[in-house]
């Protein structure tokens, strides 16, 4: 048997219990922010004390989604002033490694306009012994990830006002830049420089070099040290660093290829025309690579003695 551990998410919050709680019990509003679902439609209630029920939608690209139940099963007032508000789940199409779970949201008040918001769920897998593996590995970190993400984007805007719609297009938009700019440091250091050491790099070097520097024995150590600046994108926390760098490198590289041989600019991919868009890349990886929604700003282990 696969040992599993409870998703647990947890985040303060300033704002009022009222504006939270709609936040995250309105589906209209709730299906703005969390990443976990495309739509969820709450069903008519025949009386005010039955469960709510709803369904939900999942879109996971390719024109596939997943479709689900839920069922609210209750809230409960603590002394405190807290709410606890359960949750039953699932979903019977095969796509889904959910099958059906259970959990939990909690709204704690520590102040008139400070809360902490939190969740734990849990739920059974399909496939046997794979599924089970394939949630441990994969799809159990993933849809914790989600979840925490989703929360700080859910705090973002009852603090901040910031659509969430703006915030993950920034956060998307800031981890496409990333992987592209890793991508293009080490494909353009790995490539031509160290593996084929292309007859253009070490001609632009050795008009730039001594006679007596080995412009091959160069454009190799280059072509290293671009590799690890790509390398760089997957491990540094302050990007920004990065972007700086870039807006200040793109145009010295640029000046010093047409220096070095004046024809490039009549190549089909002209160093000026291919520079100025990474150039203008990084300006506006810049731009949105400020106070990115972010995940790690959510606790995710609970403590031992709640």
């Amino acid at each position: 048997m696969v040992n599993r551990n409870p998703i647990y998410v947890e985040i303060p919050i300033r704002a009022e219990m009222d504006d939270l709680w709609k936040a995250s019990q309105s589906p209209g509003r709730h299906e703005q922010w969390d990443l976990r679902f495309s739509s969820i439609t709450y069903q008519p209630k025949n009386h005010d004390d039955e469960p709510q029920e709803f369904t939900y939608k999942t879109n996971i690209g390719l024109g596939l989604s997943v479709e689900g139940w839920g069922r609210s099963k209750g809230t409960h007032d603590g002394k405190d002033g807290s709410r606890t508000s359960s949750l039953h789940f699932g979903t019977d199409q095969k796509i889904s490694i959910i099958t059906e779970g259970r959990g939990y949201w909690k709204y704690i008040p520590k102040s008139d306009k400070e809360m902490t918001f939190l969740t734990q769920y849990d739920y059974q897998t399909r496939f046997a012994t794979p599924g089970a593996w394939i949630d441990k590995l994969f799809f159990r970190p993933m849809i914790g990830w989600a979840t925490a993400l989703s929360f700080d984007v859910l705090k973002r805007w009852l603090e901040q006002g910031i659509a969430p719609k703006s915030q993950y297009m920034q956060f998307f938009a800031y981890w496409i830049l990333s992987f592209f700019f890793s991508f293009v440091w080490i494909y353009h250091g790995l490539i031509p420089k160290v593996l084929y050491r292309h007859a253009e790099e070490i001609a632009l070097a050795e008009s730039l070099l001594p006679f007596s520097v080995s412009a091959d024995s160069v454009v190799v150590w280059m072509g290293i040290a671009e590799i690890l600046f790509g390398l760089t994108w997957w491990f540094i926390k302050r990007r920004r660093w990065l972007y700086y760098l870039q807006v200040f490198a793109f145009p010295v590289l640029t000046v010093s290829a047409i220096v070095a041989d004046p024809s490039t600019l009549t190549h089909p991919f002209s160093p000026l025309t291919f520079n100025s868009g990474l150039f203008l890349l990084s300006v506006l990886g810049l731009a949105v690579s400020r106070d990115v929604p972010s995940a790690k700003n959510c606790k995710r282990k609970r403590k031992e003695s709640a």
